[in-house]
């Protein structure tokens, strides 16, 4: 065998190596210890001031972008009015539970059967800390927050084609992941393989840093005993008594894991927006659409469907349609806001340049679908010491989540028992809602086989079937966002829009707060200085 020279290695390549070959959370923290990583700032709350001239704004659309615009619009002395689809304010901050009910395309119609107190959210369910607009307006208007856990080692990573279909605990595997990954690392640091551009003493503390990072031995192995099983979990956990002594386990080899594929669910909560602290409304995200509610609700007109916009030199004309009476209506303002999703906005007949109206046709939306299944009793608690968390899966219902509240509880209990996008979400909702909780609960049993006995009924929401936003949330592309962005959020004439879709922070909450702030701060300024 012929040896082949080393090739001199960089900090930015270790750092890809380290990425591509222990995850996320190993390369953040080298790039943190590098001062490589930086956090977003935040703007603050906006500030309106100046003579705003009696004008008048009509917002469309009652989610969290348009609530917002109302809220600080009035606040600056606007004339402010919203038309809203839907007979609730809050859009995709949406909370099902026992008794509500809703209608999809083709018609067919579910009625939430969860006991008092469950309930499921098929949209937004969770508020990273570092979404400082939302954060904010929870705090403003006296929304009662409480922990989400997203992260759980007690959790399952699943693969049918892995362990004979046996569910292994996320600890497991990401402690033998890391403690093989670290292992490797170790190796070759001590045989120079990373070349001379790591110094012998930042070599040094990387070997500590990945003794202590992947629970190796005094000899960087990552091996049976109390190091690895502190992580992975014991054969027979320590306790008191005569028989205290605890058993330690013999980790999976490095190829089981490789092998299994399970690897890739230990990124998902490393990801940016997954980061702890990550909270959720006591009761369900609804309670933020109620806060907004509670301050500008008189300005909402609910169940009004648009179905045109004209702008003039003088003003913005909006037609739409009682969904209860079936009247064509119209409403006037100066300048309009709209907050319709692309999805829906696309077809309706509208006047603006043909930059901005090609934009508006940019963008797809991403298909989603969320299940909930109510349960007699808690047993991911009672008989599995699973509380709160995800389990992630390769079958069609991708994820588990268990609830973040009411620990402890006796039951009914609700897991959101599928969440699935993209292709699996479009086969899904070819089912009817019945066919598709029959077929949640048969793939989640393969998990759970308390499902059968345990189950009481279930709902779901396949989000490209919802008539209001006909999809999940706004799909940009690279290519998409350098050619239609800025046409989207730019003023045309009289008309501006607002939403998730005109942010950077696509499918959450605070991508459409945000968004708000800056249209009407932008289209403030304009009108001040008219």
């Amino acid at each position: 065998m012929t040896d082949k020279p080393v090739l001199p290695m960089t900090k930015r390549d270790l750092l890809t190596l380290i990425g591509k070959t222990a995850g996320a959370s190993a390369m953040y923290m080298a790039m943190s210890s590098l001062g490589a990583a930086h956090a977003s700032p935040f703007k603050g709350p906006i500030k309106l001031d100046g003579d705003v001239k009696g004008a008048s704004v009509l917002i469309l659309g009652a989610g969290v972008a348009g609530m917002v615009a109302a809220l600080e619009l009035r606040r600056a002395g606007y004339k402010v009015q919203v038309l809203e689809y839907n007979d609730r304010v809050g859009g995709r901050s949406w909370t099902l539970k026992g008794g509500d009910s809703f209608t999809e395309l083709g018609g067919a119609t579910q009625t939430c059967q969860f006991s008092p107190g469950n309930y499921i959210n098929p949209g937004p369910w969770r508020i990273p800390h570092h979404h400082h607009g939302l954060m904010h307006y929870c705090h403003e208007l006296g929304v009662a927050l409480e922990p989400f856990m997203q992260l759980n080692y007690s959790a399952y990573c699943h693969n049918t084609k892995a362990f004979g279909g046996k569910p292994q605990r996320y600890a497991t595997i990401q402690a033998d992941y890391y403690g093989h990954v670290s292992e490797l690392l170790a190796k070759a640091v001590n045989q120079q393989a990373l070349g001379d551009a790591l110094t012998k003493e930042d070599g040094e503390i990387l070997l500590q840093s990945l003794k202590n990072w992947g629970a190796l031995d005094k000899d960087y192995r990552y091996v049976k005993g109390p190091a690895s099983s502190d992580r992975r979990g014991w054969d027979k956990r320590p306790t008191g008594g005569l028989d205290a002594a605890p058993i330690p386990s013999e980790p999976l080899s490095i190829e089981t894991v490789l092998r299994s594929g399970l690897w890739r669910n230990v990124s998902g909560s490393l990801n940016f927006d997954h980061h702890n602290a990550i909270f959720q409304p006591v009761g369900g995200m609804e309670q933020i659409a109620k806060g907004f509610e509670r301050k500008v609700g008189d300005l909402v007109r609910l169940n009004s469907k648009v179905t045109g916009i004209r702008q003039d030199a003088k003003g913005v004309t909006v037609a739409y349609t009682d969904t209860k009476t079936g009247a064509k209506m119209t409403a006037k303002a100066d300048y309009c806001l709209c907050t319709i999703p692309l999805s829906v906005l696309s077809p309706i007949e509208m006047n603006v340049g043909p930059e901005l109206a090609a934009a508006i046709h940019a963008v797809p939306y991403r298909p989603g679908l969320k299940v909930g299944l109510e349960f007699k009793r808690r047993f991911w608690e009672q008989d599995e010491q699973i509380y709160g968390g995800i389990t992630t899966t390769d079958l069609p219902i991708s994820q588990i989540s268990y609830p973040s509240s009411n620990y402890g509880s006796p039951g009914p209990g609700v897991l959101l028992a599928a969440y699935s996008s993209g292709a699996y979400a479009y086969e899904y909702t070819t089912l009817s809602p019945e066919e598709r909780v029959a077929r949640t609960l048969e793939w989640g049993s393969q998990i759970h086989p308390q499902y059968n006995e345990e189950y009481m009924n279930g709902i779901s929401v396949g989000w490209h079937r919802v008539p209001w936003t006909l999809g999940c949330f706004g799909i940009w592309t690279e290519e998409s966002r350098e050619q239609h962005y800025k046409n989207l959020c730019q003023i045309d004439g009289r008309i501006l829009l607002a939403g998730e879709h005109a942010s950077y922070v696509g499918g959450w909450q605070e991508g459409g707060i945000t968004s708000s702030l800056d249209a009407i701060g932008r289209l403030h300024q304009k009108i001040v200085a008219a």
